[in-house]
């Protein structure tokens, strides 16, 4: 384990690296050291990669665009999955002891900074060569490829140290948070005002955005058109659950229990640790979906091995539509087998006309998101007994409870474990409704997005209140 530790070590030193500011920046700095990290993110997520521009209906990576807030065919093809893997890995490491590191302690945080960025590179050059030789990004030359993979690493490395930039301290939140937040902003306003005309059929085009083709259908006299559009064009049944779904997310992020606590090295400080109903928030959904886009992917990249004629077991996994010539593009999507109903439904008319595969899909995700949030409660340090010992060391007692770690284990115990199944179940039903009736942005996407403008929101307010009382504003961020 030393020899591991000096490893990273020595390699911290020559890895690329983001310096902390030397003094505090303001709050209007970092709001410009934000906005500069996001306009480069944007920026790469429009330019196109060179060498390639099979862009189009055949995305075999569709399901993973949300979470990795990533964009067909440009330099951001890896966004930042290759981050949020490393993290996922190191985080899950560490949380079970399989590498025993203390996260109060400084250097042991150097060091855990240090093999996450040197995880992330080498996830990079992974990914980047198995979305190349694996056929998401279509086929290419050995010159092709080169070019390809020299673009996705240098676009990657700019995100990671994007995301050190903000993280460091110049901006606000994290790169990670920011850029998903944009991307599924960025959909939401698209199925809403996006003004551009589609071909419905032969002869027949619509505005995609649900306001224009609104506006377009009134003056046509053609507005009950609007209610349930094909495929999946936004309307105003889809429009109207999205806004629902973030209305209800809103109040459900609300909802929590609130222990009352005491200080014993300051007398008369009263607060309260409270225990959200999402106790595990998004982790667990993350997770499924992950795990769902992974098996799709490799399982799709196993098809285009085969080719036209995949061995009998293989359709019992998947079952992928095939080109009828080489110029028909295919659906990343599977359309049998056992992938196939544990992938969400393409459109509100498939969800109606295939049932039982909408049931199976929203059992399955409902099913995974609770046993994923009690993995990650136990693995990830947010069991009672974890809690507990948190509590013991802030110097803080629950009123009416002795002030041993199993008392106020066993008092934890009555909240915690029951509030992470129910939490799991809510995350889970409210992904699985909004998929299966094509909410804007996707169901685990407007999931983030409303927990991301939380965060910030919280983080503002602490900012703001900082500036004028940072005793206040450390009151603030211990609630």
């Amino acid at each position: 384990m030393a020899s591991v530790r000096d490893f990273i070590k020595s390699v911290g030193t020559v890895l690329p690296e983001i310096p902390k500011p030397e003094k505090k920046p303001s709050l209007n700095e970092r709001f410009v050291w934000t906005a500069i990290a996001l306009i480069a993110y944007l920026v790469m997520a429009t330019t196109p990669l060179y060498g390639f521009s099979s862009v189009g209906a055949n995305d075999q990576l569709a399901f993973l665009r949300v979470v990795f807030a990533s964009t067909q065919g440009t330099l951001m093809e890896l966004g930042i999955g290759p981050i949020v893997t490393s993290g996922l890995i190191l985080q899950l490491l560490v949380g079970s002891d399989i590498i025993k590191l203390d996260m109060s302690d400084s250097a042991d945080r150097a060091i855990f900074g240090s093999a996450t960025k040197f995880l992330t590179i080498i996830v990079i050059v992974g990914e980047s060569l198995a979305y190349i030789y694996g056929g998401a990004l279509g086929s290419l030359g050995q010159t092709q490829a080169l070019v390809v993979f020299v673009q996705l690493f240098i676009a990657s490395l700019l995100v990671l140290l994007l995301d050190e930039l903000i993280q460091k301290g110049w901006g606000i939140g994290s790169g990670v948070s920011l850029f998903i937040l944009a991307g599924v902003c960025q959909t939401v306003l698209w199925y809403t005002f996006a003004p551009v005309p589609f071909e419905v059929s032969a002869g027949v085009s619509a505005y995609f955005g649900f306001i224009p083709y609104t506006i377009s259908a009134f003056f046509s006299n053609t507005l009950p058109s609007i209610v349930i559009r094909d495929f999946k064009y936004p309307s105003l049944l889809t429009f109207s659950l999205t806004i629902v779904m973030l209305l209800v997310l809103v109040y459900i992020e609300g909802i929590r229990v609130e222990l009352p606590i005491t200080s014993i090295k300051y007398r008369g400080f009263q607060g309260v640790y409270p225990i959200k109903l999402l106790y595990v928030s998004n982790i667990p959904v993350i997770l499924v979906s992950a795990l769902g886009a992974n098996v799709t992917f490799f399982s799709r990249i196993l098809n285009n091995y085969y080719g036209a004629n995949p061995p009998s077991w293989f359709h019992y996994l998947a079952v992928f539509p095939q080109a009828t010539n080489s110029t028909t593009t295919t659906s990343s999507y599977p359309i049998g087998g056992l992938i196939y109903y544990f992938t969400a439904p393409q459109s509100v008319s498939q969800t109606v006309s295939d049932p039982i595969h909408s049931a199976i899909y929203l059992l399955y995700l409902v099913g995974m998101a609770v046993l994923f949030a009690r993995l990650w409660v136990e693995i990830g340090g947010l069991n009672p007994r974890a809690v507990a010992k948190n509590l013991m060391d802030a110097d803080v007692q629950v009123p009416g409870f002795r002030r041993t770690g199993l008392s106020i284990e066993q008092m934890l115990n009555r909240y915690i474990p029951t509030l992470t199944i129910i939490g799991g179940i809510l995350i889970g039903l409210v992904a699985g409704v909004s998929d299966l009736f094509g909410v804007f942005g996707t169901g685990i996407g407007i999931l983030l997005m409303v927990d991301i403008i939380l965060q910030y929101y919280q983080m503002l307010l602490k900012e703001q209140v900082e500036e004028v009382s940072p005793a206040l504003a450390g009151l603030i961020g211990a609630g």
